[in-house]
């Protein structure tokens, strides 16, 4: 098994982050174009909580190394199911997402968390913590040298994923802010 870490900080506050985070896969993700399609397959309220628990299936063109894909096959389509979690009380946002594609050679399980970031913020300018712990273990049985190789690749492509990933997220969350921004000026001219 080989374990993937990162933290981040982003110059936006908790809400806006937790907001835009179902819009990471949008058009004004210029790093998302693998992401073929995101499906919700369901989504609702704890009562008790107010936790909103959602369920999607997200489908990517994640094209795999040339060798893996001669050595066990499959297809340039690959299906990530995700679980997330938003708790407006705590302000917390974690996701929890396993591959589908691959899941009896490869099993990739991350997990993803935004939160204030408290010791970066201050009164006006509000950070939010972005971590991302993501663990891939290589399924094929007695192949050690496989096994590592696979991993290794896994990781490294991780890697470079969650580096573009946050760029994009990057650009989404700045059109998000210029684009509500402009809205709440629209409603403040129509109010007068």
């Amino acid at each position: 098994m080989k374990v993937f870490s990162s933290e981040y900080t982003f110059d936006y506050s908790w809400e806006e982050v937790s907001t835009a985070n179902w819009r990471k896969y949008c058009p004004w993700n210029h790093k998302s174009t693998h992401v073929i399609s995101v499906d919700t397959l369901s989504s609702g309220v704890d009562l008790a909580t107010g936790i909103l628990r959602t369920e999607r299936l997200i489908t990517c063109h994640q094209s795999a190394p040339a060798w893996v894909v001669s050595l066990l096959g499959g297809s340039n389509t690959s299906h990530v199911y995700e679980t997330s979690y938003v708790s407006p009380t705590e302000k917390r946002v974690t996701m929890c997402s396993t591959n589908l594609t691959w899941a009896n050679i490869l099993r990739v399980r991350e997990t993803v968390t935004y939160q204030p970031d408290l010791t970066a913020s201050s009164p006006g300018h509000e950070r939010t913590r972005f971590t991302q712990d993501a663990k891939i273990t290589a399924l094929c049985g007695g192949w050690q040298k496989v096994k590592t190789k696979i991993e290794e690749a896994s990781i490294e492509r991780f890697s470079e994923n969650a580096r573009r990933g946050r760029e994009g997220f990057e650009a989404v969350l700045e059109m998000s802010r210029r684009v509500f921004g402009e809205e709440r000026e629209r409603e403040k001219a129509g109010m007068h």
